[in-house]
């Protein structure tokens, strides 16, 4: 294990940063614990002249935890469930993905 997979362990391990969720399988009903950290960044959408603010909600998730995210997974955390939406990114160390979600 290097040095930034040792790092990314205890952040995920971290409450401040990362919180429990249960990632639930679109095709096999499979359910994985896993811990997420919570991204809402805001989306501008260009149409014509005009520009659109919408919410979006995006959690990065280890690799290591789970392994093969598809779209239309239901990532549920506390009360809340989301579907993927889209293709799962990695980022370039392959240790995390990156998950866009919408509510269900």
């Amino acid at each position: 294990m290097n040095v930034f997979a040792t790092a990314m362990d205890r952040i995920y391990a971290n409450p401040s940063m990362a919180v429990a969720a249960l990632w639930i399988s679109a095709t096999t009903s499979e359910e994985t614990s896993i811990r997420v950290i919570r991204r809402a960044p805001d989306h501008i959408t260009e149409f014509g002249a005009a520009r659109f603010v919408s919410d979006t909600m995006m959690v990065d998730v280890r690799v290591a935890d789970l392994p093969g995210p598809r779209p239309n997974d239901l990532i549920v955390i506390g009360a809340d469930s989301f579907a993927i939406q889209g293709e799962p990114m990695r980022d370039r160390e392959r240790l995390i993905w990156t998950l866009d979600l919408r509510p269900t």
